[in-house]
């Protein structure tokens, strides 16, 4: 499991712009006054404009730990392979870049990327938020709904959730992760509201940028997940190969390998073994944080989950000449290891 600071920091940064580019339409109709009865209805408005977004994020927190607690315990009846992994990974990419063109206006096509809630619950919610009584319904409704359209990066929370296979831990990753978002979307949301129409307009654009940015990467994470030779971390290994900056590591006698796992990388990242002859790789962890702890090799269908201070030995059957990959359940890392 990722460690839970990395997760809320996560969310603190990429996390808050990416569920504000695709949620932004919600929580505006969350802020939406009902009509104003008396005259210092405006002024009471204006000073509790922050009420209306802070029972959005509350209710959109609650409903996201309860959500990841039910993917953490849907892992215990699936666990992902790593192809599965891969593909889910790929799937949220292209949803965020098909959302970063919706809000660029590339093309109408894209309009199709923004899932919204059912019509009925809709207009039930407008009709329920017209009443004096009811006026934090909607706010606390549609916060609650989110769970239905989440960004590209809380989908990668999900799946993170789903491969905890436990509904302890899938419930503290979404926590963390939407607790991690709500200073910058409250923040963004809160100035969208104040901003005109012509500063709200380049705000989205800004956004959309962010978005796409951020897909390419989930696609490019997803391919590496995969093994595949045309993930950015693939190219580059390959280009080591022909022109190593650092030599590869090459086994010993026994075909046996040793690789560390950091905070930053897997070390080495190049490693050299024998075809035909089982290989051993030990693998070590010292006071290590994040989804680099998550090793997987794609290619042999192997998946090892080691503890902050850890040393594991993976035994890898007999290969032939060719490359072996090794990656984090989240394609941040990567290594390889040289077959002749």
């Amino acid at each position: 499991m990722s460690n839970l600071l990395i997760v809320f920091v996560t969310g603190l940064t990429a996390g808050g712009l990416s569920c504000l580019a695709v949620q932004g339409g919600m929580l505006a109709s969350a802020l939406a006054d009902p009509a104003e009865t008396d005259a210092g209805a405006a002024v009471r408005s204006r000073r509790q404009s922050a009420q209306p977004i802070l029972l959005f994020l509350g209710a959109k927190l609650v409903s996201y730990t309860l959500l990841g607690a039910a993917l953490g315990w849907l892992g215990q009846l699936l666990q992902l392979t790593p192809l599965m992994r891969a593909i889910l990974q790929i799937a949220i990419g292209l949803f965020m870049v098909g959302t970063a063109f919706r809000l660029l206006n590339v093309h109408p096509i894209f309009r199709h990327f923004a899932i919204t809630p059912p019509k009925f619950a809709t207009r039930y919610i407008r009709r329920k938020s017209k009443q004096a009584d009811a006026n934090w319904l909607a706010p606390t409704f549609l916060g609650a709904l989110t769970v239905l359209i989440p960004c590209g990066v809380t989908q990668a929370m999900m799946a993170l959730a789903v491969g905890s296979g436990s509904p302890v831990t899938g419930a503290a990753i979404l926590f963390a992760f939407v607790l991690g978002t709500t200073p910058l979307f409250f923040s963004l949301a809160y100035l969208t509201t104040k901003l005109g129409n012509r500063w709200q307009s380049r705000f989205w654009k800004t956004a959309g940028v962010a978005v796409l940015v951020l897909g390419v990467i989930a696609v490019d994470s997803g391919l590496t997940l995969a093994g595949s030779p045309i993930s950015y971390a693939a190219v580059t290994q390959s280009l080591k190969q022909i022109q190593p900056d650092v030599p590869a590591v090459v086994a010993t006698t026994d075909n046996a390998l040793s690789m560390t796992i950091t905070d930053q990388a897997y070390a080495p990242a190049v490693m050299e073994a024998k075809a035909g002859v089982p290989i051993k790789l030990t693998v070590t962890t010292n006071n290590t944080q994040g989804c680099g702890r998550s090793l997987v090799i794609p290619s042999l269908n192997i998946q090892k989950l080691l503890g902050e201070t850890d040393s594991q030995i993976i035994l890898l059957p007999p290969q032939v000449a060719g490359t072996i990959r090794l990656t984090c359940v989240m394609g941040m890392y990567s290594a390889l290891i040289v077959v002749k």
